[in-house]
């Protein structure tokens, strides 16, 4: 079996202003690799949710988790911690953060 060559490649996506908002922009990763992705903000400290999203080739874009300043961070169907130690063919797509303002109203 021959390792693949897999390209993550990230954009920004924020909820407020993508230019308070810094993201590892290209990964290029031999499969079985680990990977990671940095995303980042400078707005204040009530900007405490992080989103990851992902995008594969022909699909739209999904929600993997919701993060915040303490776990348990919030999984979206399909996606779990446990899944993203190492990179895998099936994982070549478009990766964006997000960043948002705590609220505790729901709208």
């Amino acid at each position: 079996m021959t390792a693949g060559l897999i390209t993550l490649s990230a954009a920004l996506l924020c909820l407020i202003d993508g230019s308070d908002v810094t993201q590892t922009p290209l990964l290029w990763m031999m499969e079985g690799q680990s990977a990671t992705m940095d995303c980042s903000h400078n707005k204040t400290i009530e900007y405490n949710q992080m989103y990851w999203y992902r995008q594969l080739p022909g699909q739209r874009m999904k929600q993997i988790v919701l993060t915040t300043q303490s776990p348990p961070h919030k999984y979206e169907s399909g996606f779990s911690a446990d899944k993203f130690p190492n990179v895998e063919p099936g994982d070549k797509g478009l990766y964006f953060c997000a960043v948002s303002e705590h609220s505790d109203t729901d709208t």
